[in-house]
C-alpha cells in the first residue's frame, strides 16, 4: 500500500522518475515466497537507534544483522513457494482476500502516475521438493515431475536449489497460465524473468504468443504493449541447450524477447562481478586514472580501453549482431565480430527490443559502490559522482531498452554489499528525502564480502568517500534531464535494426582515436527528399559525446563539419554548470567536452 500514499517521498520521486521519462517499475519478486512469515507477529528487529551510533566501519551492524536475517521482515524473494499468489508479507493482513485486493490498488496507483509494473517471475527454480516440507507444493502434487533430474536420479540446484524442467508439457503449461492470470486478473504490463536461460525457448515463445494474443475487447489487456525479458546466462545442465534448445542470448534472438546486456556493462565498470575487484573499465578509469591494480602494461591497458570502448559502442547501437562499425584497429565489423570473454561475439540482437543494456541491478555492488571501489581513493567524491552520472548518462542514451537500478539517479550505496538478497533494510534502505545515500552503515555482512573488507573498511573509514545532500540532489537533477533528452526525440528510440544501421555512427575509431572518447552521431531525413524518412520534427541531426577522461577533451571531424549543431536546451538550462562548457566549432567540426561529462549536440530543422 506504500505505493498509494501520494504525498509520500517515494511516490513523490517516482512522479518525477515518469514525468521524466522512465516507463516501468520492476518489482522483485511478490508472488508467494519462502523466508519472510507472513505473520507479522513473528518477525524480529535490530533496533536501529543502535545501529546509528556504531562507526562506519564497524563490523557490529552486520553482526546483528545477520544474527535474525532469517527472520526478520527482509528478503529478495527468489524462494518461489506459489507463483500465482501475492506475498501475504507485503500485505496489511496476510490472511483471506487482502493481500489480492491490495496488490491490484498498488497497480493502479502506479499506472495513475504513468508507469507499468513488471513482475520479476522465478519459474526457474522452487524453493523446496518431497512430500514433507511445508513450502513443497508442486512436487507434492506430482512427486518428480516438476523438478529436473540429473542421470543418476538427484535434482538438478544449477539456479540455487530444485531446479524446475520447463521441457516438461505441463511446467511449460502452468508458466503460461500463470503469466496470463497476472496479466489479466491484475492488469501486470512485464514480465522479468530470472535465470531466463534455464527455461526453454519454446516456453518462451509461446508465453510471449499468449500474451501478445491478449486484447482489450476480450480480455481487457492489449497484450501487445506487454514485454518481457531476463537473464539469458547459458550454465548448468542447460549449457549448449543440454536439455533442448533453452532461452539463452544467442538463442532468444530474433524472438523480440530481451536479455540483460552484460558486455556493456562489464566494459563500462571493467572486469565482471566476478573478476578482480579493483579491475577497472571504461568508466572507473581504466589507463586514464590508474588505481594500483596491475591491469599489464600501458599497451595491455591501451588495448582493453580501446576494447570496452567498441564494446560499449556495439550495446550504444542496441547490441546488434549484424550493425557495421569501424573497431579500435580501423577494421570495419559486425557486432557479432566484436569478441569478448575467450572469443564470445558482443552482438547478439536482431532488433533493438531483445537488447536490455544495463550497468548495475540488484545483483552485484550498487553503481556508485562498484565505482568507489575501482576508482582511485584519492579522488573527489565529487568525481565519484559525477562518474555515477556518467555511466547513468551512457545507458539513458542507448539505442534498445534502458534498465535502470532502483536508486542509481540517487547515487545509492549498500555500503559496498555484493549480494545483500537477505541484508534487512538496513543495508538496501533507499533514503527518498535524499539526505543519505546509504554509505557507510558499517562493513557488509561477512558470509559473502568478508574477503574484501580489507579493500572495504579503509573507504567506509574515511568521510570523504560520503557524499553530501547537495550530491545526492545534483544526481537527481541530471539523472532527470539526460532521460528528458532522450525523450526529446525519437532518434534516441529507433525501432528496427535496419533503422539503426541507416542512422547511427560512430567517428572517434580506429587506432589514431582519443582514448576513452565515444562520438556518436543520429541522422534524419527530409521530409519529401529521397533518403531517409524523417522521424524528428525538431531535430535533424543529434551527435553525442562521452568523454570519461579525467580532463576537457576535444575531437575534430571532417565528417560533421559545417553544421548549425548546438548544445542540447536541456543542457543549456541544465543546473549543471560543467556541462555547459561544451562546445562546437562548425568550421573545424570540433567537439570540446569536459570531463566526465556526456554532452549532447543537436541541429534544430530550419522553421
Amino acid at each position: 500500500m506504500a505505493f498509494t500514499l501520494k504525498d509520500s517521498a517515494g511516490v513523490l520521486h517516482l512522479k518525477k522518475l515518469s514525468k521524466a521519462g522512465i516507463t516501468h517499475v520492476h518489482l522483485l519478486p511478490t508472488f508467494q515466497f519462502a523466508a519472510v512469515d507472513d505473520e507479522k507477529e513473528n518477525w524480529k528487529y535490530v533496533d536501529s537507534k543502535i545501529l546509528e551510533k556504531l562507526p562506519p566501519d564497524s563490523a557490529e551492524q552486520q553482526e546483528k544483522i545477520t544474527a535474525i536475517q532469517d527472520d526478520d521482515a527482509y528478503n529478495w524473494g527468489y524462494n518461489p513457494v506459489l507463483w500465482g499468489v501475492p506475498k501475504g508479507s507485503y500485505s496489511s493482513d496476510p490472511n483471506g482476500p487482502c493481500r489480492i485486493v491490495e496488490f491490484r490498488k498498488m497497480i493502479q496507483a502506479l499506472t495513475h502516475i504513468g508507469l507499468r509494473v513488471v513482475l520479476d517471475v522465478v519459474y526457474n527454480h522452487l524453493h523446496a521438493n518431497g512430500p514433507f516440507d511445508k513450502d513443497s507444493v508442486l512436487d507434492k502434487i506430482v512427486p518428480g515431475y516438476y523438478l529436473r533430474r540429473n542421470t543418476d536420479g538427484f535434482i538438478e540446484n544449477s539456479t540455487c536449489v530444485n531446479n524446475t524442467a520447463s521441457e516438461h508439457y505441463m511446467v511449460e503449461r502452468l508458466i503460461v497460465d500463470d503469466l496470463l492470470s497476472w496479466a489479466i486478473n491484475y492488469k501486470v504490463d512485464g514480465f522479468r524473468f530470472d535465470l531466463m536461460g534455464h527455461i526453454m525457448k519454446r516456453t518462451m515463445v509461446k508465453a510471449k504468443d499468449a500474451l501478445c494474443s491478449l486484447t482489450k475487447e476480450r480480455d481487457g489487456v492489449d497484450g501487445s504493449r506487454i514485454y518481457i525479458y531476463g537473464e539469458g546466462w547459458d550454465f548448468g545442465e542447460v549449457a549448449k541447450n543440454g536439455r533442448g534448445i533453452n532461452a539463452s542470448q544467442f538463442n532468444i534472438c530474433g524472438t523480440g524477447i530481451g536479455s540483460f546486456n552484460d558486455r556493456i556493462r562489464d566494459a563500462m565498470l571493467g572486469g565482471s562481478p566476478f573478476g578482480p575487484p579493483l579491475q577497472q573499465g571504461f568508466v572507473t578509469g581504466l589507463l586514464l586514472e590508474p588505481n594500483g591494480h596491475d591491469h599489464g602494461t600501458k599497451d595491455v591497458e591501451k588495448a582493453m580501453l580501446a576494447s570496452a570502448k567498441d564494446h560499449i559502442q556495439v550495446g550504444l547501437a542496441a547490441n546488434l549482431r549484424d550493425f557495421v562499425l569501424t573497431d579500435f584497429e580501423g577494421k570495419e565489423r559486425k557486432g557479432s565480430e566484436v569478441l569478448c570473454y575467450g572469443g564470445t561475439p558482443v552482438g547478439y540482437a536482431l532488433c533493438p527490443t531483445e537488447t536490455v543494456n544495463y550497468v548495475s541491478a540488484h545483483d552485484n555492488e550498487t553503481l556508485f559502490d562498484i565505482i568507489s571501489l575501482k576508482t582511485p581513493v584519492g579522488i573527489s567524491a565529487e568525481d565519484r559522482c559525477r562518474m555515477n552520472h556518467f555511466a547513468t548518462s551512457i545507458i539513458a542514451l542507448t539505442q534498445g531498452i534502458p534498465f535502470f537500478h532502483a536508486g542509481d539517479e540517487m547515487l545509492r550505496s549498500k555500503s559496498l554489499d555484493r549480494d545483500s538478497y537477505n541484508s534487512g533494510d538496513w543495508f538496501n534502505r533507499l533514503d527518498f528525502t535524499y539526505n543519505s545515500n546509504n554509505w557507510g552503515v558499517g562493513l557488509p555482512p561477512k558470509q559473502k564480502n568478508e574477503n574484501s573488507w580489507p579493500l572495504i573498511q579503509p573507504r567506509l573509514a574515511d568521510p570523504s568517500f560520503k557524499p553530501q545532500r547537495s550530491h545526492i540532489l545534483a544526481a537527481v537533477e541530471n539523472f532527470t534531464d539526460v532521460l528528458r533528452i532522450r525523450y526529446s526525440s525519437p532518434l534516441f528510440r529507433l525501432r528496427t535494426a535496419n533503422a539503426i544501421q541507416e542512422r547511427v555512427r560512430f567517428h572517434n575509431t580506429g587506432p589514431s582515436s582519443v582514448p576513452g572518447f565515444i562520438v556518436m552521431s543520429i541522422e534524419d531525413g527530409n521530409e519529401g527528399i529521397p533518403g531517409l524518412s524523417q522521424l524528428d520534427p525538431v531535430f535533424s541531426y543529434i551527435v553525442v559525446v562521452f568523454n570519461a577522461c579525467p580532463t576537457e577533451e576535444s575531437f575534430s571531424s571532417p565528417t560533421l563539419r559545417g553544421r548549425t549543431l548546438q548544445l542540447h536546451p536541456i543542457q543549456v538550462s541544465s543546473t549543471d554548470e560543467t556541462v555547459k562548457k561544451s562546445s562546437y566549432e562548425a568550421s573545424t567540426g570540433c567537439f570540446t567536452v569536459p570531463a566526465r561529462t556526456t554532452s549532447v549536440f543537436v541541429e534544430p530543422r530550419k522553421v
